[in-house]
């Protein structure tokens, strides 16, 4: 499995249940523990995005790094047959 479909299917599986604990302390009175448990699931969905996305800066930096990497071997390799 793919790590950014298992994230993905964590953060909502997480979130599913952080939001199921809302709802049922909300049904048995307990507001502040149900807003508790809504914004938890808020954090854990902002805390998913901005993992991805350093994880798709980083990639683009591998990319960038691997590109940069074969010009110079392409440049030695033309250095020594000349």
């Amino acid at each position: 499995m793919k790590t950014r479909t298992f994230s993905r299917a964590v953060t909502i599986l997480a979130v599913g249940f952080l939001l199921l604990d809302a709802v049922l302390f909300a049904l048995v009175e307990r507001y502040v523990w149900a807003a508790g448990c809504a914004a938890a699931a808020a954090l854990v969905v902002y805390a998913w995005r901005r993992y991805r996305r350093a994880m798709d800066e980083l990639a683009e930096a591998r990319r960038d790094m691997k590109h940069e990497a074969e010009s110079i071997r392409e440049l030695l390799h033309t250095h020594r047959r000349n």
